[in-house]
């Protein structure tokens, strides 16, 4: 095992927050500052001690904030600057860490650069990609064309997602420094960290006819991240990278550019595209955990865990029994993940097993994915089978408010919310979890600070040792002469024989007794510390 030297933030539990959807409190149907700042107890309860929040800044919300019009405010609904930082407060007062969710590739439309960059208003000129033509034919990831024609500057500009999004020109050095400037501007006020969206096509490889992962990537994010002020926070690059040499040069401490990635490799299981389902098997995702694990812990990095975002549909639903046995799948889940060698990430909701949304009507989504789907595709699909399919992929899934109890709307709001509510929420709250006879929530949180107080789980290295055994996903964490191994089995029954006569019983969601080996129910955990 080689030492992380970041190893803190091995300590950390992130919980990612939407704020749009996670609590209401100036009665509009829309989530706000002052919401997390009434529900940081919640927080602290669960035992996270870090908060992942969604775009906050302006925005005109084509794509719900991840079109920014001004890095350096709040958007309306949300509150406002003095809002956040009471938010800010709220949370270190409770020993939770503020990490800001930044958005480098591209701004709104309605952002003052772009507007004077389309009158050719010197600096802003070049801080887009402008073209006579479009200079390939790449298209924009919610559908169409990535150049689109601007009338007033008479020329075509990048857009690698919404028109409304156009993408900054990293190759510009005033754009870095502006990106920087907002860094900056978010360190003074003391956040702990950044999530940074898809900063692998922050540089463009247009001989390679690319829109990521261009020469400069490394050379731009040092510069944005490798300077004194910003090289000790915490940073995580939303980044498609599947080889570890790339991963590598992203984290590798010595080159002073993120502290972690996320890998998506096992959340791409159960579907050929977005909306549309295919078999998986759970043997598919924790190969490749292992995988992750194993390369991550050899090369000194750090590994992120997680199931579930504000991109995903959730995790429970795709890959478990959702009904019956959600307590079951949900702990299994949770087991499965943050036992392992890794950064925690928990997504609002997913603490009492929210699962995903069924409506049979088009206007109960929000997305601008599902809206561009939905129009490639009503004389291809029957209503029933495009509906089932948006039903299944929406990103509008993780978005609907949070269920904290079972009155009108959810406990989110007094109003009609911003989009439909959870179809679910009268079954399935935070509330009813709460206090029913098996309670997820609390499950997480003896998980949690079970994690929290174990070296071994903190900072012991992994093995996998599932071997010939079928249905199940074993492995060990070791640590200073102490061995912990976790059982998941999967959603059969199963008999399962360890070479280990003793074991003491530390987690389980049945009721196991000591016994290592034996029958395992469906979705069963259970973790032991072997002698």
């Amino acid at each position: 095992m080689r030492l992380i030297k970041n190893n803190r933030f091995l300590e950390w539990v992130i919980y990612q927050i939407y704020p749009r959807s996670f609590y209401d409190t100036n009665e509009d149907g829309i989530g706000d500052l002052n919401g997390i700042s009434q529900k940081a107890d919640h927080l602290k309860e669960l035992g996270v001690n870090a908060v992942w929040l969604s775009p906050c800044y302006k925005s005109p919300n084509v794509d719900n904030g991840y079109d920014v019009s001004d890095y350096r405010d709040i958007m309306d609904e949300f509150g406002t600057l003095e809002d956040w930082k009471t938010m800010r407060d709220a949370l270190h007062t409770r020993g939770i860490k503020l990490i800001m969710d930044l958005v480098p590739n591209h701004t709104s439309d309605k952002h003052e650069w772009f507007v004077k960059s389309k009158q050719q208003i010197s600096p802003y000129t070049d801080y887009y990609y402008w073209a006579d033509e479009p200079l390939n034919d790449w298209q924009a990831c919610f559908g169409g064309s990535a150049w689109e024609y601007c009338e007033e500057r008479g020329q075509y500009y990048l857009h690698s997602y919404a028109v409304e999004q156009p993408d900054l020109n990293f190759d510009n050095p005033k754009v870095r420094e502006e990106i920087k400037a907002v860094i900056d501007f978010w360190v003074d006020l003391g956040v702990d960290g950044f999530r940074i969206d898809v900063i692998d096509q922050i540089s463009k490889d247009f001989d390679g006819n690319r829109n990521s992962f261009g020469k400069h990537l490394h050379e731009y994010i040092h510069e944005l991240f490798g300077r004194e002020k910003t090289n000790n926070i915490f940073t995580v690059g939303e980044c498609w990278a599947t080889d570890i040499g790339e991963v590598i040069r992203h984290c590798a401490e010595d080159r002073k550019e993120l502290s972690c990635l996320f890998q998506f490799d096992h959340i791409e299981h159960g579907r050929i595209n977005r909306f549309t389902p295919a078999t998986f098997s759970l043997k598919e995702i924790t190969d490749d955990i292992s995988k992750w694990q194993t390369l991550t812990e050899t090369h000194g990095l750090l590994y992120t865990l997680f199931m579930d975002n504000h991109d995903q549909p959730r995790f429970l639903s795709r890959f478990g029994n959702d009904n019956r046995l959600r307590f079951e799948s949900a702990t299994l889940f949770a087991g499965m993940f943050y036992l392992g060698r890794g950064i925690p990430f928990i997504y609002q909701g997913q603490e009492f097993g929210m699962t995903n949304s069924y409506h049979q009507d088009f206007s109960a989504f929000r997305d601008v994915e599902n809206v561009a789907y939905y129009e490639e595709n009503p004389e291809k699909l029957s209503k029933k089978e495009l509906m089932d399919r948006i039903n299944f992929g929406s990103r509008d899934n993780a978005r609907r408010p949070i269920a904290w109890n079972g009155e009108k709307y959810g406990g989110f709001s007094v109003v009609e919310p911003w989009i439909d509510v959870y179809s679910r929420y009268q079954e399935i709250n935070l509330q009813r979890d709460k206090t029913g006879e098996k309670s997820i929530f609390e499950f997480y949180k003896q998980l949690l600070a079970f994690r929290k107080t174990s070296p071994t789980i903190l900072y012991g290295d992994f093995k996998g040792i599932t071997g010939k055994h079928k249905d199940c996903y074993i492995y060990e964490r070791n640590y200073q002469n102490e061995r912990i191994i976790i059982v998941c089995n999967f959603e059969k029954l199963n008999s399962i024989s360890l070479p280990y006569s003793q074991g003491e019983l530390l987690l389980t969601n049945y009721n196991r007794t000591s016994n290592l080996n034996g029958k395992y129910q469906p979705y069963e955990l259970a973790v032991f510390r072997v002698f």
